[in-house]
């Protein structure tokens, strides 16, 4: 695992995960899996364009700030991935086509084409396994002191995909566990400021949930995944607003 890190990520680098509020009171822990566009300095540019390397393939746009607020809002630990999904989708587990796609929307990525299974693995020790492993850990230190952990994972997805307009504005995603779920929803549809939808522009079918199966579902932790249309989260007004408005919903969700 160390000769893989080195050879993918310089010192210049850096780790490939950031801890925030790593003592925070709240038992929310606030996960987010493609909070940056940045790109290991040994990959260069992935033969992408700049507009392919801004776009939504890359990250998810405004998920990192709405994640930050929340996180403060809440005293809540957040923890995210510091480099592009485009190089690991820490979102897939590594058998999974989408953990390194060679295809993304309309973009194909020529970095990530006919990878060989040393490649793969190389990504998989560098960026997945210490992200994951850095998860596991948390929530192993907070079960240690008393804390309880609920997993929140906050994600944002483009208004057109493949050309197709997008009506859903906010998404709250579940797997087999719905239970937080299934809160929020009924909270959401009696203030309903934004288009709400279950497990919606995506769903345990196309295979999002693998983050809170492996840290929420297998530890019978609450866990729930909330998507945002990232046209209401491209400034910093927008942010706050889908921030707070979240953020009263996990907090209604949690006192009931």
């Amino acid at each position: 695992m160390v000769l893989a890190r080195a050879k993918i990520l310089s010192d210049a680098d850096g780790e490939c995960v950031a801890i925030e509020r790593a003592h925070g009171k709240s038992p929310v822990l606030v996960i987010c899996e493609h909070a940056s566009r940045t790109l290991p300095e040994h990959f260069g540019d992935l033969g992408l364009s700049e507009e392919a390397l801004s776009s939504h393939i890359a990250w998810d746009p405004g998920a990192l700030a709405v994640a930050r607020a929340i996180s403060a809002a809440l005293d809540a630990t957040l923890i995210y991935q510091r480099f592009s999904r485009l190089i690991y989708d820490c979102n897939r587990p590594p058998s999974s086509p989408g953990a390194m796609p060679e295809v993304s929307e309309i973009y194909t990525i020529p970095g990530n084409k006919d990878l060989t299974e040393g490649e793969r693995n190389a990504r998989t020790e560098a960026l997945y396994l210490p992200f994951h492993d850095a998860v596991r850990a948390l929530i192993r230190d907070r079960q240690a002191s008393g804390q309880d952990s609920v997993i929140v994972t906050i994600h944002s997805f483009t208004p057109i995909y493949n050309g197709r307009q997008r009506a859903v504005e906010l998404g709250i995603l579940h797997d087999e566990d719905s239970r937080l779920a299934d809160r929020m929803l009924d909270f959401a549809a009696e203030a309903p400021l934004y288009r709400t939808e279950r497990n919606e522009p995506y769903g345990p079918e196309d295979g999002v949930t693998h983050t809170l199966i492996l840290h929420g579902i297998s530890n019978g932790l609450r866990n729930v995944m909330i998507e945002v249309r990232n046209d209401l989260i491209a400034d910093d007004t927008g942010q706050g607003v889908v921030a707070d408005y979240l953020t009263r919903l996990l907090q209604q969700s949690l006192d009931a």
